[in-house]
Parts: C-alpha cells; structure tokens; sequence
C-alpha cells in the first residue's frame, strides 16, 4: 500500500514515455484529508535542480495538497525554462485537483541536464494521466513510477494504534548525506502540526537517510517529504511517532543501501565509545568513502590496516594506537595491532559488518554503506547511454 496505507492518500504511477521502457515514469499523490501538512527536507547541494528551487519556495508555509515526480529526467541545469516546466507541473496539477500551485511539490530524478520541450510535454502529459487514475490503492505504481536505476520499489509501512505511516523511495546511486539522500515521500494519517512534522521529519531523517553513504556523490535532486493530513483523528505522543517514523524510514534506508548499483557486499559500520556522536559519524563516514577499503571489500579481504588509515583523516578524539576493529564478529585489530589471523574473518556473506571501537567515550553511530564493485564502475560509465 506504501503512501496509500494511511486514511486519506490517494495515489498513481503512471507511463508518460520519459522512459525509453515504456516503464511507468510519472507519479502523483494527493492528500484528501482534513488537514494538508507538509514537511521536507532537501539536498544541501549547492547545484539545486529545478524542482528542488520550485519546492522549497512551496514547503515555506508547510500547507502541501499534492506532490509531482517523475523519472527519467532530472531537469537540473535546464535554465529558466527547467524552472518554469515545474511551475507548470504544479500548476497543471493544481488545475486538475482545484488546489493552489502553490501547495503542489514537484520532484524529478534521472540524466542532469535533460528537461527540454518534449521533456515538458511528457510530463504534463504524465500529470494528467495520473490525477485521472488516483485511487486508494495506488501507491505501488505510484513507487515503480519514481524508480530508475532501481531494480525493486521500495515501500514501507508502520501501523500503531489507530494511525499510520506509509512511505516510498528510490535511490540506487548518488546516496550521500546533505539532510536528504535521494526521494522520498511519506504519509501519515496522524494528526500533526506543521511545527511537529517538520521536527520529526528532521529528527528521523538525521539518524536515518542522512547515515546513508553508499558512494560519497551528493545528488542535486534530493528530496524527502513528509504529508500529515490527521484523517485518523488521532494526535499520537510525539515521541512515539518520532519513533515511529523513524523505523519506517531507517527500514526505507536499508532498502536503498541494498539496492546499491552494482553492490555484492552490504556494510554497516559501527563506530562505538566515541567522545561525541559528531565524532562518530565523522569516523564512519571517512570508512564509508574509502575506495580502498570498499575494493578490499569487494575481494573479500579483511584489511583493517585500511580502516585505521581512513579514520586517522578525521579530526575526531581517539588515540589510533588504541583502537579496536572487528569484522563479522571476529576482532583482527586491537589496540591499534594485529589480534585475530585475518583467516578467521568471513566476508563472503553480502551482510558485512564492521566494528570501531575508539575507546574515547560513550557515543555512537552507525553508516550504511556498500562495497565498490566492478558492476558499479560499468553502470555508471555508461549511464548517460
């Protein structure tokens, strides 16, 4: 059901032929309930694309009716002319559904670069035919619309007692950190404030989305959203719902780092006894971003010297001649030397787990990640052919 699960979403999926597949590329959903909350978070990109500029001047006064996305085009460094084509898909939308072009976001993902006249056209196109199919039931197409290098929609759903959260992402390349990672639309049939769904949204998203880091390239189209339309009737504790949505969404994250272009090895790092969580994620992240340490993964070796070598970049507290490391539960370094015969360690599983103990406090974090595979480097030499 994804972003249909909760009362008062209705969504679609549909082919407007931005795709050379003839695979459905154009999603819409529309808030039908009470209340039109909207929260999002966006890439810290500096080189925004054209929906991401429309959607933060829309997000301003958190009233969201409906929300646009499309696939196979990114329309980013498209001019004033990209910009104006998602003026028009809010405004086209708006038409349709009686709203403001003002309350509709506009998302799109695919080739930089591409938004041209018959771009525009198919989008508009996609609009319309998408607002006609809207159901209630609509929110897998409407999750296989958004996809591109994806090769499974990915969806989620958390029930608590007489509300719930639905949610939808894609993302296969391009996940690094800056608030968002990739789309992302959630729905909720809780009753929210505007003030409470941005809060959570961004307590969610920081321990979630933002831990993403499969292969240190921040995309210009990032987006995550959050749509609260209180159709349940309920106002959850908002610890409970924070709590909630962030399940949903760490489980949206790690369907993401699963799906990694090219990826054989799915990594998490855990990096413990950190002076701050500031530090820890720092520590994790320069792991995350070290291509020798991903090729050693992809091989199969347990080769911590790369480890000790890309957290000493870092500026966080911990002595690196007192550190630990394990990998699969087998520690091949402590206190900065060699421990267990590098033998023990098993790597052949595609869940890899790698632990970092610094010994310098009680902080922690955790960074998901992926191994750089030869598949990888083939699917993105090719990806604009």
């Amino acid at each position: 059901m994804s972003v249909t699960a909760p009362q008062g979403f209705e969504a679609a999926g549909v082919a407007a032929g931005l795709k050379s597949t003839g695979k459905p590329d154009v999603a819409v959903v529309v808030n039908r309930g009470p209340r039109k909350v909207g929260a999002a978070v966006f890439t810290t990109n500096r080189a925004k694309a054209n929906p991401i500029l429309w959607s933060e001047k829309v997000i301003a006064d958190r009233v969201v009716e409906a929300i646009v996305l499309n696939s196979g085009g990114a329309n980013c460094f498209t001019g004033s002319f990209g910009f104006q084509t998602s003026h028009l898909t809010a405004e086209k939308a708006a038409e349709l559904l009686q709203v403001s072009a003002g309350d509709v976001l506009v998302c799109s993902t695919g080739l930089i670069g591409t938004g041209d006249e018959v771009f525009r056209g198919k989008v508009l196109d996609g609009v319309e035919r998408g607002i006609a199919a809207l159901s209630a039931e609509g929110g897998q197409s409407a999750a296989e619309a958004i996809m591109t290098t994806d090769t499974v929609a990915k969806t989620a759903t958390v029930a608590r007692d007489g509300w719930t959260i639905g949610g939808m992402a894609k993302g296969a390349g391009m996940l690094a950190p800056g608030l968002a990672t990739m789309l992302v639309v959630l729905t909720t049939d809780a009753d929210l404030d505007a003030a409470e769904a941005d809060a959570v949204l961004r307590r969610a998203t920081g321990v979630t989305f933002d831990r993403l880091d499969s292969d240190g390239c921040m995309s210009t189209n990032d987006q995550v959203t959050l749509l609260a339309n209180g159709a349940s009737g309920i106002r959850p504790d908002l610890d409970d719902f924070a709590a909630a949505l962030t399940a949903l969404s760490r489980e949206l994250a790690e369907k993401l780092q699963q799906d990694a272009e090219g990826a054989s090895h799915d990594i998490t790092i855990e990096v413990k006894n950190a002076a701050t969580e500031i530090d820890a994620v720092e520590v994790g992240r320069s792991v995350a971003r070290n291509n020798l340490f991903k090729a050693a993964i992809f091989g199969n070796d347990p080769n911590w010297g790369r480890v000790l070598a890309a957290i000493g970049t870092t500026t966080a507290e911990f002595d690196p001649y007192d550190v630990d490391v394990s990998m699969n539960g087998v520690r091949v370094c402590s206190a900065g030397g060699p421990d267990r015969p590098r033998e023990e360690v098993d790597l052949t599983p595609r869940a890899t787990h790698l632990e970092i103990d610094l010994k310098s406090g009680d902080a922690t974090a955790t960074i998901l990640t992926n191994d750089l595979t030869h598949d990888y480097v083939h699917e993105n030499s090719a990806y604009a052919s």
